[in-house]
């Protein structure tokens, strides 16, 4: 599973821990993602996707087919 969210497109972002002497090593700041089943009532079927919370209230906020249709074009989801 790749770390990337289908809804927005948010992926792994890179950067630096800082220690106490600011002494800089590389580190990864991983997406808030999870897997979440959604039925999705136009295809009267159940669909699986890798989502961030951002996701999440995207879906809650304009529907699960106008996200999904927002996906497609920008690119996020085949």
């Amino acid at each position: 599973m790749s770390k990337i969210c289908q809804i927005t497109g948010k992926r792994a972002m890179h950067g630096n821990n800082v220690s106490h002497s600011k002494r800089r090593t590389k580190r990864v700041f991983d997406v808030n993602l999870f897997t979440k089943k959604f039925y999705w009532v136009e295809e009267d079927c159940w669909i699986s996707l890798n989502i961030s919370a951002a996701g999440l209230r995207l879906i809650n906020k304009i529907g699960l087919n106008a996200a999904i249709k927002q996906a497609v074009e920008k690119g996020y989801l085949q």
